[in-house]
């Protein structure tokens, strides 16, 4: 224990340091204004200067991801986002690897996918994780992850033409259609309907992986053109509509989660930059106009300091209102004592 102590102690310094001296506004990402079509195998969003440095490949060259939670292991939606951004490396340079490495997270995903006895396919997380004011217990699904690999797949199936990705896709929608309490991960609030990334939590939760389940939905949707699909996709844009003034900080910013704390710079930006692509499938002005509001171009140096200062109280306090040093630290101790 002194020396889980000691690890934890050391991470959090790591933590802070990188929170208070590395806060930048900036990003790595940027839309794809081609991904959307049938005919198309771009993602949404690309970049080509990305830090890996929490990804780890396994003999078979399949990312398992590190972090003080957990340890490394496989995030499904992790596995398709590298797969994605090779694919996006292919469709610009060519280079064979990179197509391979892309086709290669592909067969991982066919082959980890999970038939549930009610018929839906789920991509499972096989590990407790703690997000408080819970634990998820293994294994669990998120819309996220969910949301990621049906993306991947469906860009897999185009490249492929594979008849047993297009049938897994068939049944990945399922969940989507299932409240939390029935093992799906649709969440109500107010009459709304919202896509959940950590089932159980508060709604309506993480703007993330709402927006990557969204995105994931519309790319079933072009490629089936399943109705059920078309209602689900509708139904979590009606709730976004309505969801979406939460996670606003004055028109400048995006929160975290339930109003936990402001997201940092490039997780804002990844918010913001799904929002406009989800605006542009859908065809809401009003998801646009908010992803205009949250453009870092737009920011003052008063503003900037303001979401920095913000930043920074916001995450502490959530810190010291959960006591989240003792979650970790039983998390920790479990993932160590597993291995």
């Amino acid at each position: 224990m002194p020396a889980l102590g000691f690890d934890l102690l050391r991470i959090a310094a790591q933590t802070l340091r990188g929170e208070i001296l590395g806060f930048r506004f900036r990003c790595p990402w940027k839309t794809v204004p081609e991904a959307g079509p049938r005919e198309s195998l771009e993602y949404y969003l690309y970049s080509d200067s990305l830090d890996w440095s929490d990804f780890s490949l396994d003999p078979s060259g399949v990312p398992r991801t590190w972090s003080r939670h957990t340890g490394s292991v496989y995030w499904a939606g992790d596995i398709a986002w590298y797969g994605l951004v090779n694919l996006g490396h292919y469709l610009r340079n060519r280079e064979q690897q990179h197509l391979d490495i892309f086709l290669n997270q592909v067969d991982w995903l066919e082959e980890h996918a999970v038939l549930r006895e009610d018929g839906a396919v789920v991509w499972h997380l096989d590990f407790d994780y703690p997000e408080v004011p819970l634990i998820l217990k293994k294994p669990w699904i998120s819309a996220h992850e969910q949301g990621r690999v049906i993306s991947a797949l469906v860009r897999g199936y185009r490249v492929t033409g594979r008849a047993r990705l297009l049938e897994l896709l068939r049944k990945s929608s399922k969940i989507f259609g299932l409240d939390v309490e029935y093992g799906g991960v649709r969440a109500r609030k107010d009459g709304y309907v919202f896509y959940t990334e950590k089932p159980g939590t508060p709604s309506p939760g993480i703007l993330d992986g709402f927006l990557v389940s969204l995105l994931g939905l519309y790319d079933l949707l072009v490629e089936t053109g399943d109705t059920n699909v078309s209602q689900l996709f509708q139904d979590g844009i009606t709730g976004l509509k309505h969801f979406l003034p939460l996670w606003d900080y004055r028109n400048k910013w995006s929160w975290y989660g339930n109003r936990g704390y402001l997201s940092s710079p490039c997780y804002h930006n990844l918010n913001r930059l799904q929002l406009a692509s989800v605006a542009r499938v859908s065809k809401e002005r009003i998801f646009m106009d908010y992803a205009r509001q949250w453009d870092l171009d737009r920011l003052s140096v008063f503003d900037r300091l303001e979401i920095y200062t913000a930043f920074q109280l916001t995450k502490n306090a959530c810190r010291l209102r959960n006591r989240t040093w003792r979650v970790f630290a039983n998390s920790s101790a479990h993932t160590n004592s597993a291995v």
